[in-house]
């Protein structure tokens, strides 16, 4: 019991790790979803052509290799020195971010054109159109798109054990490199702690969730 006292203690210190890199990487992916999704739809079309090239790109490419680009190639390359946890939290965050920008743009294209139509015969501004008729209605539809996003980015997470940062997956593999008769153990505790992280965050999105529909109703 107090091997496994041990364990539960050093995975908890890499549990808060992982949801400081977690919230800092959704904030990233948040904005980088609606900045994507909305310039998706823009008028001109160098735009639309520049922001389909990165959501192509990150979504083509592994995220493990992005992590590594931004953490070891950019020193190399360019004389850029990253910190661990913001090379962490930029690679997170425009990876799912690039996922996010097609939530964005289909829940607002799934908006009847109707209510653009209406906003315009009322002498609305674009902006004001999409801040106060576009996107209360386009924002519950995302939330549950989002949530299976958010839950992917927090299992995600555990890639950051390769630039040595000390998250749920290091302090994992730490223990391992100690006591390895304690594997069994170790990838026990960590496979709970995961599924509880999980179910947090699942059962914080669905109270966003009943909050939108609240205050739509």
């Amino acid at each position: 019991m107090a091997a496994l006292g041990e364990i539960v203690s050093a995975l908890g210190r890499g549990a808060v790790v992982t949801l400081e890199i977690t919230a800092l990487a959704l904030i990233v992916a948040l904005a980088a979803a609606f900045a994507a999704g909305l310039l998706r739809l823009s008028p001109w079309r160098p735009v639309r052509a520049v922001v389909a090239a990165y959501v192509e790109v990150v979504r083509g490419t592994s995220l493990l290799v992005q992590l590594f680009w931004l953490y070891f190639a950019l020193p190399m390359l360019l004389d850029v020195h990253i910190p661990a946890m913001t090379a962490a939290v930029l690679a997170l965050g425009l990876n799912y971010g690039a996922y996010g920008s097609e939530v964005v743009r289909s829940s607002i294209v799934a908006v009847p054109r109707g209510q653009r139509e209406a906003a315009t015969a009322l002498n609305m501004t674009p902006w004001m159109t999409m801040r106060r008729i576009i996107l209360p209605q386009a924002l519950p539809l995302m939330l549950p798109s989002f949530g299976n996003l958010q839950i992917e980015l927090l299992k995600g997470t555990s890639l950051v054990y390769f630039i040595t940062l000390t998250d749920l997956t290091y302090q994992g593999m730490l223990l391992r490199t100690y006591d390895s008769s304690q594997t069994a153990a170790i990838f026990g505790c960590l496979l709970v702690m995961y599924l509880i992280l999980s179910a947090l965050l699942t059962l914080l999105l669905r109270t966003v969730g009943r909050r939108v529909a609240w205050r739509r109703s």
